[in-house]
Formats: C-alpha cells, structure tokens, sequence
C-alpha cells in the first residue's frame, strides 16, 4: 500500500516522502534516546536538568550527524565539502538544542515541573523542526 502511494507521487515529492520516513525511524529512535537520557540524568544521577540535557546534546550530536548522513538523507547529499555540511549540520542542531533548552527552563525551572514534561515537546516538536531545517540547510 505504502509503495503503491508512493509510486503515485512525483520523482522529487517521493523522495521527500522517503526521507521523512527514513528521518521518522532514525530521528524517532534518536529523539527518544535523547530524552530518556536527559531525563535518567536529571532524576537519577542528579544532574541540573540544563546541564543533563547539555550532555546528552554533546553525546547525540555524533551520533546524528553519521546516522542522518548515512540512512535518513542517504542519496540526498549537497556537493558541499565535508567541512560546509558538518558546519550546517551542527548549527540546526544547536538551534534544535535551544529549543529543548527552553522547554526544559520553561517547564522545569520556571513552572516548577517534573523533569519529564519537557520530554513531550522534545518529541513532538523539535524533531519537525530539525527535519526541515535538515532537508532545507544541510541536505539540499
């Protein structure tokens, strides 16, 4: 079925499609670790909520960057050097980190929340974000 549709679409709408589906796998399983890390680390090793999500930033980065190189954008390169597109990659990544900084101080700090309610936008908003920045900065 999925095929079928997909087979209906036009060259460039079907590789955004697979992309997104590519992204929804590799960057839904990467967004989960992230915030199950940010949230072990601030409620089980004590860690100031900001800075847990500042280490697991540090950490997932990497781990982004080869995966969505190598599977959610494959066959999607830009002919920029290495150097331009580890550049673009890392700066929508940072924007991505501020945002989940910012529901972290809005939720955490400010409203005086759990540490896992920061965890839902983390999931449900960020990575839509992140993706068409991706698809658009580092990607196209």
């Amino acid at each position: 079925m999925v095929q079928s549709t997909l087979q209906r679409l036009d060259p460039e709408h079907r590789a955004t499609v697979a992309q997104l589906l590519r992204y929804g796998i590799a960057g839904g399983v990467i967004t989960l670790a992230v915030a199950a890390s940010y949230w072990a680390l601030a409620e089980f090793a004590g860690l100031d909520p900001m800075v847990s999500l500042a280490v697991v930033f540090l950490f997932f980065s990497g781990v982004s960057y080869v995966t969505h190189g190598a599977f959610s954008f494959r066959g999607h390169e830009a002919d920029d050097p290495h150097h331009v597109r580890a550049t673009r990659f890392l700066a929508v990544n940072i924007l991505g980190f501020a945002l989940n900084q910012f529901f972290v101080w809005l939720l955490v700090k400010h409203f005086n929340g759990p540490t896992w309610w920061p965890t839902i936008p983390m999931v449900l908003v960020t990575p839509f974000i992140t993706f068409a920045l991706h698809r658009r900065y580092v990607y196209s």
